[in-house]
């Protein structure tokens, strides 16, 4: 039995709120469901600077704590949107400190593989695929899935 689990398909998919990161989770899941896999769900998050009378400050820890919490209650709510309640496989959802690329490549390592969305919610739309999306496939060390958003 325990051979079973080491054996099970780990999907990590990065989240951010966009329709081509909805539908990559989408696409995980289904994926999860016909390996009896599972699906790991990561969003990251950074502390904006602040600019004050002694040049660029880092927030308070107060702040990074509020700043953690609601990225997890926004991912958790993202992912009981697109694959509803329950989702008909395990879906472990988690916020993590740091850029999206560095977080969905340090994650991915012991997984199957990585899917992203072709676009997330950063600018420069003229950029396809987009920067995570791109960094993603240069650098992961499992293959890479990039699902596109519907309409595109």
């Amino acid at each position: 039995m325990a051979d079973q689990n080491q054996n099970t398909e780990r999907i990590v998919v990065g989240v951010d709120g966009s329709d081509s990161s909805k539908q990559a989770l989408r696409w995980s899941v289904r994926q999860a469901e016909l390996t009896s896999g599972t699906v790991e769900a990561l969003t990251a998050w950074t502390l904006p600077q602040f600019h004050g009378a002694l040049g660029w400050l880092p927030p308070s820890s107060s702040d990074e704590a509020a700043v953690r919490a609601r990225d997890h209650s926004d991912l958790a709510h993202m992912v009981e949107e697109a694959v509803g309640e329950p989702p008909p496989v395990e879906v472990r959802a988690e916020a993590r400190y740091g850029t999206a690329a560095d977080v969905l490549l340090k994650a991915v390592h012991g997984a199957s593989k990585i899917v992203v969305g072709s676009r997330g919610l950063g600018g420069f739309s003229g950029l396809l695929p987009g920067s995570v999306a791109q960094h993603c496939v240069q650098q992961a060390v499992c293959p890479v899935v990039v699902v596109r958003g519907d309409g595109r």
